[in-house]
């Protein structure tokens, strides 16, 4: 393959949401959970996330344990995972300065947490000081078309840069895309006990959806109660035409 394996873990509520209609990243996860995910983003070369979710939550993407990191630089391989944004316009607005800091950075936690590569994937949408500041602050920048992101080139790109695994964490969108495009190969679900409804939240597959003649196959791995919370965590593994 000319790309990486992509394997797309979510949480959601028993009512399929990943999040509420307020959209600020509700706790879904148990600790047993973060625990796992924590795990899973140390097992992989990258994780990835799509525009909402970077601009609306500015997330770290680090592996939090102390131990999984020098696991992973005792294997030879970077402290954490590279950090990938997937995202059509990162908005002038969001460039501020860090505090008692007189050079601006957008998206403070992505950028700067770590140590970590990272990676910005948009388009000519984002505006020319912004690609500027990600790339002052270390960020590799690719611009990708004019107003959608080449997903297909993306991890190409990736791929080219010795990225072999890619973690998806959201949002509903970009997942969507990425099994409209056949380029998803695991998909891991935690389901929490908790029921957010609302017609505006964020489900696990968002955009204009699948006619069911063209609803990506999946096959069933495994299933199990996860924890005490009542947590059900499910893997499967998704069919690929041949």
């Amino acid at each position: 393959m000319n790309r990486p394996r992509i394997l797309v873990n979510i949480a959601m509520t028993v009512d399929g949401k990943i999040d509420s209609a307020a959209r600020k990243g509700a706790a879904i996860s148990s600790r047993a959970d973060k625990r796992r995910v924590g795990e899973l983003r140390a097992s992989v070369d990258a994780i990835l996330i799509g525009g909402r979710t970077l601009l609306n939550e500015d997330p770290r993407l680090t592996v939090k344990s102390a131990e999984l990191r020098a696991e992973r630089l005792r294997k030879g391989w970077p402290e954490n995972p590279a950090k990938v944004g997937v995202v059509t316009d990162v908005g002038a607005d969001l460039v501020v300065a860090p505090e008692g800091q007189g050079q601006a950075l957008p998206l403070r936690r992505f950028l700067t947490s770590g140590p970590a590569q990272v990676y910005l994937f948009t388009t000519r949408c984002t505006a020319p000081e912004v690609l500027a500041a990600f790339e002052t602050a270390g960020a590799t920048v690719h611009v990708m078309g004019q107003e959608r992101v080449d997903l297909v080139a993306v991890f190409r790109t990736l791929h080219e840069a010795g990225i072999r695994s890619v973690l998806v964490e959201g949002g509903g969108t970009l997942i969507a895309e990425l099994f409209g495009l056949g380029l998803v190969d695991e998909l891991t679900i935690y389901i929490a006990p908790k029921i957010f409804g609302g017609n505006s939240a964020p489900t696990l597959a968002d955009g204009h959806g699948f006619l069911p003649n063209q609803a990506p196959g999946l096959k069933l791995e495994s299933v199990e109660k996860f924890d005490h919370e009542g947590g059900i965590l499910v893997h499967y593994f998704v069919e690929h035409e041949e």
